[in-house]
C-alpha cells in the first residue's frame, strides 16, 4: 500500500477508486491548491515558501494521475503491488498482438487513400480502448484483480501509441485536405 502521506485519493480526501467523480476531483484539486498556492506563503519565509511550493506540486501531479483513465489505473495497480512495468512487460495475449498487426496494415491501407477508411479504423480503436478500459475498471473496482487490471493497461499503452499515430495521420491527411 502507499504511505498515506503520499497517497493521491487522501489528499483530495476521495474513495481509492477508480470510477471516480470528476467533479468532485476538480472541486478537491480547487479546494487543496487553495490552501498551498505559493501565493498565499509570498510573505512568509523562505522554509514556509519551500514548503507551499512542494505541497502546490505535489497536488498537481496528484490531480494530473488522478484526472487521466489510464493513469490512475496504473496509479490504483502499483499502489496494490502491481506494478506496470509498460515499458519492460511487453508479453501481450496473442490474439492482442494480432489485432494491433492488424490496425497497423489497416493504417498502412488507407495511407494516401480516402480519409474515410482512416476514420473507420479511429472508431474501431476507440472502441477496443473503451472495451479494455472497462475491463481494467471492473478489475479494480469490483474483483479487485490487480494484475488483471495491469495487463490491461499495459493494452492501453500500446493501445494509445496507435491511436496518437493514428491521430497524427488523421490531423495530417486533413490538413492536406484544406490546402487544396
Amino acid at each position: 500500500m502507499t504511505d498515506p502521506r503520499h497517497d493521491h485519493f487522501a489528499l483530495f480526501d476521495l474513495p481509492p477508486r477508480f470510477a471516480i467523480d470528476e467533479v468532485s476531483l476538480e472541486q478537491a484539486y480547487r479546494r487543496v491548491q487553495g490552501q498551498v498556492h505559493p501565493d498565499r506563503f509570498a510573505a512568509a519565509g523562505a522554509a514556509e515558501r519551500r514548503v507551499a511550493m512542494q505541497w502546490a506540486a505535489r497536488a498537481n501531479e496528484a490531480f494530473r494521475t488522478l484526472r487521466s483513465p489510464l493513469a490512475r489505473a496504473a496509479y490504483l495497480c502499483e499502489r496494490h503491488g502491481q506494478p506496470i512495468e509498460a515499458e519492460s512487460n511487453t508479453a501481450m495475449p496473442a490474439a492482442f498482438l494480432m489485432q494491433q498487426m492488424q490496425w497497423r496494415e489497416a493504417l498502412d491501407e488507407v495511407r494516401g487513400g480516402d480519409g474515410a477508411g482512416a476514420q473507420a479504423l479511429a472508431r474501431e480503436v476507440e472502441a477496443r480502448r473503451d472495451e479494455v478500459l472497462e475491463r481494467v475498471a471492473s478489475a479494480l473496482d469490483e474483483r479487485h484483480d490487480y494484475a488483471e487490471a495491469a495487463a490491461g493497461v499495459r493494452q492501453l499503452h500500446f493501445i494509445d501509441r496507435f491511436r496518437d499515430e493514428l491521430a497524427a495521420y488523421l490531423a495530417g491527411d486533413e490538413a492536406g485536405m484544406q490546402e487544396h
